[in-house]
């Protein structure tokens, strides 16, 4: 009896484990919860690939135009970008809000993207506020995202870094994602480059790979801002091709027309993202200041009157009437097989939270590449003092700088007016190697700003 009661008990445990294989075996995946992100691809909850054609609305300047919602559905956008404040800077944005911004999207059929913009520029902008600060403003309206990871998409600070001090942003970004998933959000995450948002140092693209390893849920699409960085063929194809041949998702988070006047190169943003599956929304409905009005896409939120760069998005070559398809989300189609998540891989700072006039809602202080454009004067005189990198004024007034070490770059924004020997520098980054000759051993820098937060800095 002894031995059959050992047999008899080995039989039980052998049946116990092969039950427990089988049920392990047959259990179904457990599936992601609303989007997701297989190698570069968004998929929605439907298992469906997803390609952003957004607009982006500046709620939290103009929270009484919220007819733009339903406006920006009917120009074809299958996506909107919603700027928020955390309170730092700008609203803060109410859970109550949010919820109406929520339920604006989804009756529009709108994705929705929502972003803090209050760290704009940190580490440059004096005002910017933090990334942490901002994961503690999506944690105080948790409870009005949660169950809306279907819909809604979470970019959790709009360009987080200016050009100061940028390879801060690799930690802060990977704690944010933590953070997040941390208390709980299960939603697709957006993270903006630094250099308000253009990258041109490629912390983002040469970073991205650990980045999105730190996140738990590997549920991290990277936004670029396209501005006056990429303006030619070479910086948007190169951009978007490393983040192709290393198999992570990227989109274009912000792009335009053109930026305080420099060119931007939009056709091949909007060709090349077409051609290689890359997402993009556009900067913005309406609203901007007048240094950056040429980005409305209407004239005052009116639908009937839309500008230039309104008509390329709309109905422009791969504008948004040719390349845009709603989520199907919105359509109930559910793709076969359905995916798990297992992935193979500066604004103006006189903004206010309602202002009368327009404000500049793009940043204004991002490096340009390309040759400066010449203009007369030479020298500026009489010289009203001398200077030496590095060295920052910030405020209005008209001066000529002397100096004969402008350091390694020049970057000003918010100007009339900024000549070096002559050649126009105006509202613009300029690395060491572009500067133009000297006069005399010197260059003579004429200054020219009418409001308080002119900027020009040499480092």
């Amino acid at each position: 009896m002894k031995k059959i009661y050992k047999v008899s008990s080995l039989l039980i445990v052998i049946l116990l484990i092969v039950a427990a294989i089988g049920l392990s075996i047959a259990a179904p995946a457990k599936a992601a919860v609303g989007f997701h992100i297989s190698g570069r691809s968004l998929i929605d909850a439907n298992g469906n690939t997803f390609l952003m054609r957004g607009i982006s609305h500046a709620y939290v300047w103009y929270t009484g135009n919220n007819a733009a919602f339903a406006d920006i559905k009917a120009k074809g956008a299958n996506t909107i970008r919603v700027v928020l404040g955390d309170g730092h800077q700008w609203g803060p944005t109410s859970a109550s809000e949010v919820t109406t911004i929520i339920n604006l999207c989804k009756t529009n059929k709108l994705v929705c993207v929502l972003e803090v913009h209050d760290t704009t520029g940190y580490g440059e902008a004096s005002a910017a506020d933090t990334l942490a600060n901002a994961v503690n403003y999506w944690k105080s309206i948790q409870s009005v995202l949660t169950g809306q990871e279907n819909y809604v998409i979470i970019n959790i600070g709009n360009e987080p870094y200016g050009n100061t001090n940028t390879t801060n942003w690799i930690a802060d970004t990977k704690n944010a994602i933590i953070a997040m998933r941390s208390a709980g959000f299960q939603h697709t995450l957006m993270v903006d480059a630094p250099n308000w948002g253009q990258d041109w140092q490629f912390v983002m693209r040469d970073n991205a790979a650990s980045v999105f390893a730190a996140d738990t849920a590997k549920n991290t699409i990277f936004s670029i801002h396209m501005y006056s960085v990429f303006n030619t063929t070479s910086t948007v194809t190169s951009y978007i091709d490393t983040f192709k041949t290393n198999n992570l998702p990227l989109v274009v988070g912000e792009f335009g027309i053109s930026l305080a006047g420099s060119a931007v190169d939009y056709a091949d943003i909007m060709s090349y993202t077409k051609a290689n599956s890359v997402g993009w929304m556009a900067w913005s409905w309406s609203g901007n200041g007048s240094s950056d009005a040429a980005l409305d896409m209407v004239n005052g939120f009116n639908a009937s009157s839309p500008t230039t760069w309104g008509n390329i998005v709309f109905t422009g070559a791969n504008g948004l009437s040719s390349t845009s398809v709603q989520c199907s989300v919105y359509s109930g189609t559910v793709a076969t097989p359905t995916f798990t998540r297992t992935p193979t891989s500066g604004p103006s700072p006189t903004r206010t939270k309602t202002p009368t006039v327009g404000p500049s809602l793009t940043p204004t202080r991002t490096p340009t590449v390309g040759g400066p454009t010449a203009t007369p004067g030479g020298a500026c005189s009489p010289v009203t003092s001398t200077i030496t990198a590095p060295f920052t004024y910030d405020g209005s007034g008209a001066f000529c700088w002397q100096s004969s070490n402008l350091g390694s770059y020049i970057n000003s924004w918010n100007l009339v007016s900024l000549s070096i020997n002559g050649v126009n520098e105006t509202n613009l980054y300029v690395a060491a190697g572009s500067y133009p000759a000297k006069i005399n051993g010197n260059w003579y820098v004429s200054y020219n700003s009418t409001v308080s937060y002119g900027h020009f800095e040499a480092k």
